[in-house]
Parts: structure tokens; C-alpha cells; sequence
């Protein structure tokens, strides 16, 4: 079993696609035109078939509830896989991206928290390297 797709949802999909493209380095894999909204997913350049992550549109009465609750709480709605967090921070800083959670060790971990301009919060986290 493999992890196909997931998703994060966003207020403005269009906006979510430049962010995660142009800002985050992700590429689009698929942008669909369906009705109001669209399926749009992106996946790492790293690993252009690996999984997918859906830009899933918010408007689902369920969804500003639960998207606020975990930003009040500080939770991230997805977290990715960076090589180092502090030069990753420093670049998207440059960008304009703001951070809820400087770069912070946890640990064999190193985490940071930034806002994606869409009502999330993602975790960027780098893990130990392999000796």
C-alpha cells in the first residue's frame, strides 16, 4: 500500500497553485477546470510520481470550523520533507512567506511553521541524516 493522494484545503485555488508552484517549488501534476472549481494537484519535483497533494477547495460548510481550530491551535494541516529547515526558512522569507514557528529543534528533528496564504498552516521538517 502506497500514499496516493492527500489533500489540503484552500480558500482560492488559483492562489493555492502559485503559492505551492512559485513559491514552495512544487510542480502542478494535474489542473482540471470541473464546474466552480478544479482538481489541482502538485507533487515534489524530486518525485514527479510520487504522491500527489490535492488543492482541495474549501467550501464545504465543515471546512472554515475545522480549518480555523487548527490554526487557533497551532495544528498544520500537512507537513513536508525539507534538507535543511533553516536555509528552506531564510529562502522563503526572502519570498514574503510568514512563519508561525521559527526553525525549532525537536529533538533528531528540526521543525518551522509557516502560513501557505490559503488558511493553513504547514510544518516544514527536516529529519536526522542517515550516517
Amino acid at each position: 500500500m502506497r500514499i496516493y493522494i492527500t489533500s489540503v484545503f484552500v480558500d482560492d485555488q488559483i492562489k493555492a497553485l502559485d503559492f505551492y508552484t512559485n513559491v514552495l517549488g512544487f510542480s502542478t501534476k494535474h489542473d482540471i477546470p470541473l464546474d466552480d472549481n478544479r482538481w489541482t494537484t502538485v507533487v515534489s519535483k524530486d518525485s514527479p510520481e510520487g504522491p500527489e497533494l490535492l488543492l482541495e477547495p474549501s467550501d464545504h460548510p465543515a471546512v472554515k470550523p475545522y480549518k480555523d481550530a487548527l490554526v487557533a491551535d497551532g495544528i498544520p494541516a500537512a507537513s513536508f520533507h525539507v534538507d535543511d529547515v533553516a536555509v528552506e526558512v531564510d529562502r522563503l522569507t526572502g519570498l514574503g512567506v510568514e512563519f508561525a514557528r521559527q526553525p525549532t529543534s525537536m529533538g533528531e528533528v528540526t521543525i518551522a511553521v509557516l502560513h501557505d496564504t490559503c488558511g493553513n498552516l504547514i510544518q516544514l521538517i527536516e529529519l536526522p541524516t542517515e550516517q
